[in-house]
């Protein structure tokens, strides 16, 4: 019963759709399964020269013969999704292999309200949401005044649902915020608009699943986010609103954690971050201002730029140690191309004591100076590199260094963003 867990080990961007894409174009994966976080994410994938960007999607869905699953983890805009959907469509993607999970909750227009005026009343202290209304809500989830997929199918319930949350929304919009109250006959009539197309997509998904893995069908469960995001595990309060780590994936999708067979974190050859909060190995030189344009840091679903740093071993070693990784897949070596030494931040100073864990507080993180050892570099184009052996002697050690460092195998490399520019490290794992 082949369960895989793809995940971000990072601040996200790291290139998650493209070890999903290898996972299901190197064998057959019957279900690809998101579990978290709705389209504030972002995975980009090549295909044949063509790219593509998925957001609430799973990447799964250029996959054909696969079924797609938003699971109920997740929160969905039915206005975002349908967009999406219609957006593949035009460029011949079948999208008819995609099912929603009835318990998956519901952004309605008021939580991107919300979450906008939120976000500027707090100014210098903003968290750096991307506005889309995600954290919004999964609050309401946990308060209990949530709107689930299934309630779009019953107009009294939702409009009860929906009643009852705007009844203290708006009295924070209009005596706080100075803003007009939102009415709730609109945003019901909006939600029922969205609920016929819905309706056939809808199942229960976690029935789906573990059926699916009792007969030994390959589910493949995709993380959004990552990390160093995570509400619980991250970098708090600059974290998304939900739990993008592997304990996430079964609370997001049904899934007890026995039906877990592998882990695989996807973690970039450097480091990077969109948004607020703290980054200790953060480069504001020409080497940033390098990495950012050889890169292309620009997020997939917010346009934000990225901002740049060298490869942390410490967030490396943290992020297999919470999610118990099974293996790595390193991203973007072929950026790195060109340095004559590559920085790689080993161990952290702070307050004149050394740290080779995370610090295990929110200020102490605040704090933290990296600690770096050098490795020597080359300048060789390694993007039309096949296999591990055909990379530069050098680039092989920084791998391989990057590997002891981290803790964890690295099962795979991409040298650029084509599917087949992906080398396998560690074949047995594949």
């Amino acid at each position: 019963m082949p369960a895989i867990v793809i995940l971000g080990a990072q601040w996200g961007d790291e290139g998650k759709g493209k070890a999903t894409d290898l996972l299901a174009t190197s064998q057959t994966i019957d279900y690809v399964v998101r579990t978290s976080g709705g389209h504030n994410a972002g995975h980009t994938i090549v295909v044949d020269g063509e790219k593509f960007a998925t957001h609430l999607l799973p990447s799964g869905i250029l996959t054909p013969g696969c079924t797609s699953v938003i699971a109920n983890g997740v929160v969905v805009s039915p206005e975002a999704l349908f967009r999406e959907l219609d957006a593949l469509a035009a460029r011949g993607v079948d999208v008819t292999r995609l099912v929603v999970s009835a318990n998956a909750h519901v952004i309605a227009s008021y939580h991107s309200t919300i979450d906008k005026v939120t976000e500027r009343f707090l100014g210098k202290n903003q968290i750096g949401t991307t506005g889309r209304g995600i954290g919004p809500a999964y609050a309401d989830k946990v308060n209990r005044v949530g709107i689930r997929v299934a309630d779009l199918f019953d107009e009294g319930i939702l409009r009860q649902k929906v009643e009852a949350s705007l009844e203290n929304k708006n009295h924070l919009l209009a005596k706080v915020y100075n803003r007009r109250a939102i009415e709730a006959d609109a945003v019901v009539q909006e939600l029922l608009s969205y609920a016929e197309r819905l309706r056939p997509m809808v199942v229960d998904t976690s029935l789906l699943l573990n059926r699916a893995l009792d007969e030994g069908r390959t589910v493949l469960f995709e993380g959004a986010q990552a990390t160093m995001l995570d509400v619980d595990h991250g970098t708090y309060p600059f974290v998304t609103s939900s739990s993008p780590v592997a304990g996430g994936v079964c609370t997001g999708a049904g899934v007890g954690p026995t039906r877990i067979d592998r882990v695989i974190g996807v973690i970039k050859a450097y480091t990077t971050r969109v948004g607020s909060g703290p980054f200790p190995t953060e480069l504001f030189d020409e080497n940033g201002e390098k990495l950012w344009k050889i890169g292309g840091e620009v997020g997939v679903s917010t346009g934000r730029d990225r901002r740049c740093g060298w490869y942390d071993a410490v967030i490396a070693r943290y992020a297999s140690r919470v999610n118990g990784l099974t293996d790595l897949f390193l991203t973007k070596l072929d950026v790195l191309s060109s340095w004559e030494r590559v920085p790689v931040c080993v161990a952290y100073e702070v307050d004149g004591v050394r740290h080779e864990e995370m610090p295990m507080t929110q200020s102490e993180f605040h704090h933290a100076r990296p600690l770096y050892e050098y490795l020597d570099g080359w300048w060789e184009d390694i993007s039309g590199c096949r296999s591990f052996t055909e990379l530069p002697k050098n680039a092989q050690r920084y791998v391989e260094a990057l590997e002891e460092l981290s803790g964890t195998r690295i099962w795979g490399v991409g040298v650029g963003p084509g599917r087949e520019q992906t080398l396998v490290v560690h074949g047995d794992g594949a």
